[in-house]
């Protein structure tokens, strides 16, 4: 049924007027006038009446028909969470003094299901002890399990990276370390052999001469000349070598004498060339475990 009032055509509508409790349906509104009128559509707030809300409404939208005419569409969605039949009075829309109304409308909610309101009697129930979860306390078990072997594995595998050895055989036997005696006497050799000094570089002679002799004293003594000075070397070294008075000297001489070529350009002696080159030699043989063994024997 419209309402018609001057030029204006005004009409509410619901899509279901049948609803369950709690569903939501459409209330659609629409007027029609002349476009110098001014209508305004129906206002509420959260309710359209008591027992139905509004849960949200769109803007008014404005259509021009082809005759010249203004359509004005708005909708209303709304629900209700009572069991029963409501009867919608006319919807007012407002047109500057005057007021059209909309047609009556009704609409009915129904509860889905019958509830049966007629509590049972029943016994009360005893205490009951929670159950157990064993597989809540398993879980934490295995990922404990898990974590400790992979970090495990991960701890041999950059050992294993840091040794050097290959990842397809990580196991395998690393070799053995020379003596420290036998890979300085064989670097003196190497050294003699090649006659650095007598091609003039005397400087790169006794810079290999005392770095051997610099590396046997950090391995056999544990004292880390090559990261010292020859003063603080032979610090150390004298209390190490403090009954071995000529072999102190020797190696003292040995230092003293290098230094003075490489920082103060001296310029050494044939003699002096190969005197430190003995004194290495006689320094590494004099101090080997088993030479010093010999040396206790026979005193």
């Amino acid at each position: 049924m419209l309402n018609l009032l001057l030029a204006i055509i005004v009409s509410a509508s619901i899509d279901s007027t049948t609803l369950f409790i709690g569903d939501q349906t459409q209330l659609r509104l629409q007027a029609v006038s002349e476009r110098n009128e001014h209508v305004q559509m129906p206002v509420y707030g959260e309710y359209l009446i008591p027992g139905i809300e509004i849960v949200r409404r769109t803007g008014v939208d404005s259509t021009l028909l082809k005759d010249g005419r203004v359509q004005l569409n708005q909708t209303l969605t709304i629900t209700s969470f009572q069991d029963s039949l409501f009867s919608i009075a006319p919807l007012p829309f407002y047109a500057g003094d005057d007021t059209a109304y909309s047609q009556p409308l009704m609409l009915n909610v129904v509860q889905p299901f019958e509830m049966d309101s007629t509590p049972a009697i029943t016994d009360i129930k005893p205490i009951q002890k929670a159950p157990v979860w064993v597989w809540g306390w398993l879980r934490w078990v295995v990922l404990l399990l898990v974590l400790a072997a992979l970090g495990t594995g991960l701890y041999f595998l950059l050992k294993h990276i840091r040794d050097g050895r290959s990842l397809l055989h990580p196991f395998e036997p690393k070799e053995p370390e020379r003596p420290a005696e036998e890979v300085a006497l064989e670097k003196l050799d190497l050294i003699r052999e090649e006659k650095i000094w007598q091609a003039g570089r005397e400087k790169d002679y006794h810079t290999q001469l005392t770095d051997v002799v610099r590396e046997y004293i950090g391995k056999r003594f544990d004292v880390h000349s090559t990261e010292k000075t020859s003063d603080e070397t032979l610090r150390e070294m004298k209390t190490v070598l403090k009954e071995q008075r000529e072999l102190y000297t020797g190696l003292a001489q040995m230092l003293q004498l290098a230094d003075l070529i490489k920082f103060a350009k001296w310029k050494a002696t044939p003699e002096e060339n190969e005197r430190s080159l003995q004194t290495a030699y006689q320094f590494v043989k004099d101090t080997t475990p088993h030479n010093e063994e010999k040396k206790e024997d026979k005193q």
